[in-house]
């Protein structure tokens, strides 16, 4: 055998003994090689696959890229990943690694804090921007064009509070009427006649509906598919499904939260967190609110503090490496976008709970109550409102209810429900039809152009609705017997004997609300739902409080406005909480519980989906809500055998590993073109061995990677190796297989498929036959998510 391993490697050619002496040479450069080799397919993994995942590659799970455009995450994954992190920062011994464990763990109080912070920094900003763009429709401030009018009239400022000569002079309370140049002498009109008045009006919105929709224009990206494509069989008629097509989406316009709570159920949206779209949505906000459309920017604070939490958690690797840790800190920062926008910090906590997240487990819990009271903390000491206090729309109205009024408070609760079931059918069949014209589909900009017009000319002639959306629920919450507000424009009307002109603004106002939100909702500004909702609310309860005099009629539109927004969101606790704090007044809970449980009642019987559910069919975002999902299997009683693909799309994604554990090259790199021309990023090859027998499954994201990226370093005609160990000079990507995958019987309910990629999070999901445990199918997320979507429509 020693004469057979010091053979020469070439044949003689009558120099036997300089090829004698060549052969050592030959060798150390024939190893140099495969050692090269080696290192620099090493190399190239480890600058593409993150410390933490290096650490399990001698793991049965595997190591995983960072997660594909539009793909999901795997929980299960990200959840050993972190096990691994932990033990490798806190399994050491001796005073420096314990203080690096001390670290480790104040790290997510410290980015919560500093989301927060940051987003109330931003909150004020936009809060005060919108204030001063939003009253120059209407004229300027003398002392200083840049100060909103009420700030200008009541002579108070940001940070700096009221001045209090002035607090005690009621006139800057007219401001409320129509001829606000002449109630307060220091805001001047840019005309003193109606027609220039008016034209100034329709001017300005045009003019700040335009910038909005050109900046937020500027954020237009183009996303993969979100839904199988060819090779599928259509579940129900049985033919071929075209090839799956991407979409282009506008990054910074609507509310976001839709696209949140895509992300947060564990789906990567690309550029959807980017500094730049917080800095469009910002900007677009301003001018948006600022036209007078019916919108507002409370939903797009959602989105703007979630990309500051994604900037923010970014700069720390132990959630910037982990799709599970950083969704974690994606809750917390959704929390602090309702809690800067209403003032309510407990309420944002509750709506991330109720509304936005789909993990959220009691660390997240602590954590978004920290970050949320760290953003009111900051933003009552910027105090942007000038009153130096967090409650926006604070109310005193002196006066309990009595047991008749339950019976009002249900009508309110059943009028909100009507309200929210009409405005999400509504609004659904207007986006499908108005924007499916080409000259509005090409043109977005014309269709915000449009909707800005008719609001200027529908808002304008009511004195109630010509403000911004927030302006109109405080006034429309005030006490007439108060003596602050005695001189409104509302409480003089509502003295008067004969109201009639008065009670027609608000009818006018309720309808106006309802169309304009209709038409409004969708298109290509940052726009929220919760002002107009609540505008709309509180002009039907100031309404029916015309005919009942025994308590205040801002009470109806206190308890109106929440069970508008409740018909419309179908939220309940957060809701009722965010009530509280944002008018101060803990006495009309139970109102407040009534009129909302009603309204979510009445709007389920309608339609069992929110607004935000139809923005997600419209926008067509891969989103699994589990307990909606349940809810739908169980109606079909149907197994997990229905998701099963057809025998050529098995075929095309099965790859059977001989016994050496190692298949061709060119092999996988047609099985590659394979999963490609199906459209979706997150499917991948399932490894079986013998009779079917499941042995690995590997992602087409990590596929890629290895024959792109290391496969220049090896032959065109070489073998790969997907199973085993290596050797020396071997082609290996085995490391990037996921040997455990998780499966179930092709005769399990359809429940427990739902159930485990709800809960566990999975990516993908094994289906065996009963009785043999052989492979039969693969099931991924989005596989799921398509059924069901056909399922419910």
């Amino acid at each position: 055998m020693a004469d057979d391993e010091r053979a020469p490697l070439l044949e003689s050619n009558g120099h036997e003994g300089r090829e004698h002496n060549s052969t050592p040479a030959v060798s150390d450069r024939r190893l140099n090689k495969i050692v090269q080799q080696d290192d620099e397919a090493a190399s190239i993994i480890k600058s593409h696959v993150s410390v933490s995942e290096q650490k399990m590659a001698d793991s049965a799970v595997g190591e995983r890229l960072p997660y594909n455009d539009y793909t999901t995450i795997d929980w299960l994954h990200d959840l050993a990943k972190d096990s691994y992190r932990l033990r490798s920062v806190h399994g050491r011994q001796g005073i420096r690694y314990k203080f690096l464990s001390l670290l480790d763990e104040a790290s997510g109080w410290v980015v919560a804090a500093l989301i927060g912070i940051l987003t109330a920094c931003v909150a004020f900003l936009v809060d005060v921007a919108e204030a001063t763009v939003s009253d120059w429709k209407l004229g300027y401030c003398k002392r200083n064009p840049f100060m909103a009018r009420e700030a200008c009239c009541e002579r108070r400022t940001p940070i700096g509070g009221p001045d209090m000569q002035h607090e005690s002079d009621p006139s800057h309370l007219a401001q409320l009427g129509v001829e606000v140049g002449a109630a307060c002498p220091e805001f001047s009109q840019w005309s003193p006649h109606r027609a220039g008045q008016f034209a100034a009006y329709v001017g300005f919105a045009l003019a700040f509906g335009l910038a909005s929709a050109c900046v937020t224009l500027s954020t237009k990206r183009s996303l993969p598919a979100a839904s199988p494509g060819t090779g599928d069989m259509d579940l129900y008629h049985g033919g071929p499904r075209p090839m799956a097509r991407g979409k282009t989406m506008f990054m910074a316009a609507g509310s976001g939260i839709p696209e949140i709570k895509a992300v947060l159920s564990g789906f990567e949206i690309p550029y959807l967190l980017d500094l730049r779209v917080l800095v469009v949505k910002a900007i677009g906000a301003v001018f948006a609110v600022a036209t007078g459309m019916s919108l507002g920017k409370e939903g797009p604070f959602v989105h703007i503090s979630t990309c500051v939490g994604w900037l923010v958690a970014r700069l720390f690797p132990k959630y910037r490496d982990n799709g599970r840790k950083m969704r974690e800190m994606l809750s917390a920062a959704c929390a602090s976008g309702i809690s800067v926008a209403f003032g309510a910090p407990i309420g944002g906590v509750l709506f991330s709970y109720e509304e936005i997240s789909t993990y959220f487990p009691r660390k997240v819990l602590w954590r978004t109550f920290f970050c949320s009271m760290a953003g009111a903390i900051l933003l009552k000491a910027l105090n942007p409102h000038g009153t130096g206090k967090l409650v926006l729309f604070e109310a005193h109205y002196g006066t309990s209810y009595s047991a008749i009024h339950y019976l009002v408070f249900v009508v309110l609760g059943i009028a909100g429900g009507v309200f929210g079931g009409l405005f999400c059918k509504l609004n659904f069949i207007w986006s499908r039809w108005f924007r499916s014209f080409r000259l509005i589909k090409e043109h977005p900009v014309l269709e915000v152009f449009l909707v800005v017009l008719v609001t200027a000319l529908m808002q304008y002639p009511n004195p109630i609705t010509r403000g911004p959306g927030d302006a109109i629920i405080k006034h429309l919450l005030v006490d007439c017997k108060d003596e602050t507000s005695v001189d409104s424009w509302l409480c003089q009307n509502e003295a008067r004997d004969s109201n009639w002109p008065y009670v027609g603004f608000l009818i006018y106002g309720t309808l106006t609300k309802l169309i304009l939100t209709i038409i409004t909702f969708g298109i290509k500004v940052p726009s929220g739902i919760i002002i107009p909702s609540l505008d709309a609310g509180a002009l039907f309860g100031r309404l029916i409080g015309q005919w009942i005099g025994t308590i205040s009629p801002g009470i109806f539109a206190m308890v109106g406005a929440a069970a508008f927004l409740a018909g419309v969101s179908r939220m309940t606790i957060s809701l009722c909480v965010i009530m509280i704090e944002l008018t101060g007044e803990l006495e009309y809970v139970l109102p407040h519980m009534i009129a909302i449980l009603v309204a979510k009642w009445v709007a389920d019987a309608l339609g069992k989906e929110s607004v935000y559910d139809l923005a997600q069919t419209v926008l067509g975002h891969p989103f699994l809500d589990g307990e909606r999902a349940v809810n739908v299997v169980q109606k079909q009683g149907v197994l997990a055998e229905e998701l099963i693909p057809p025998k050529h799309t098995m075929d095309e994604i099965t790859v059977m590993v001989p016994p050496n554990n190692k298949v061709p090259r060119r092999y996988l790199e047609a099985k590659l073109l394979q999963l490609k021309s199906r459209g979706l990023l997150d499917a991948g090859l399932v490894l079986v061995q013998g009779q079917g027998m499941l042995q690995g499954y590997i992602a087409e994201g990590e596929l890629e990677f290895g024959l792109d990226a290391l496969g220049p370093l090896y032959p065109k005609d070489c073998e790969i190796r997907m199973l085993g160990n290596a050797e020396e000079g071997e082609f290996d990507i085995s490391n990037f297989v996921d040997r455990t995958p998780l499966s179930i019987c092709a005769s399990a309910p359809l429940e427990y498929v739902v159930e485990m990629f709800a809960k566990l999070g999975l990516r993908h999901l094994m289906v065996t036959q009963k009785g043999t445990h052989q492979l039969v199918g693969v099931i991924i997320k989005k596989r799921l998510v398509a059924y069901l979507d056909q399922v419910k429509h």
